[in-house]
């Protein structure tokens, strides 16, 4: 089995990401760089009888954050959610056409600290816009600890850590 580095890790990542989210490198958000963020856009339209009758539309948006390290700990982990959970939450706009925004953190280090790993599992964070009427946001966390190659996310991250699996599981 050989070595993956976190830097291989998201090289592999961003191609598969490529493919349905457009990827923005070297972003910085609060002083924190990252090296790499996706953004996904969806709108879908429905007509009543032409398309200038416009039933309704919804759109869905997801906000992903790379973070690579040789090294996470609590401390780090816990500064990360923080900073992309506001960084995330500051992009959604609301509206009655809003329907669904994820915002997540993906994270690809060397190793884990224990305490990190059980910090990250439990982080969770869902809001409501007016009542769910301007739609709603989801917190999303998944990391791969790239020396054992383990993945690890929150419960809402479960599609995040299932990309990395399949990009990296051993076969």
């Amino acid at each position: 089995m050989e070595e993956l580095t976190p830097q291989s890790c998201l090289e592999t990542l961003l191609n598969a990401y490529s493919h349905q989210y457009d990827i923005t490198r070297g972003v910085t958000a609060e002083g924190c760089s990252f090296p790499a963020m996706a953004h996904f856009f969806l709108r879908d339209e429905h007509y009543l009888v032409r398309r200038d009758k416009q039933f309704y539309a919804t759109e869905q948006h997801d906000y992903t954050y790379f973070y690579t390290a040789d090294h996470l700990d609590a401390g780090e982990a816990r500064a990360l959610a923080d900073l992309t959970l506001k960084t995330g939450l500051s992009q959604i706009r609301p509206h009655k056409e809003h329907m669904s925004s994820y915002v997540t953190l993906v994270i690809l280090a060397g190793t884990v600290d224990p305490e990190a790993k059980k910090l990250l599992k439990r982080t969770r964070f869902h809001k409501n816009f007016r009542l769910s009427l301007h739609g709603w946001m989801e917190y999303h966390i998944a990391a791969m600890e790239c020396s054992t190659r383990t993945f690890f996310s929150n419960p809402a991250g479960r599609g995040a850590r299932k990309t990395l699996e399949a990009n990296f599981a051993p076969k």
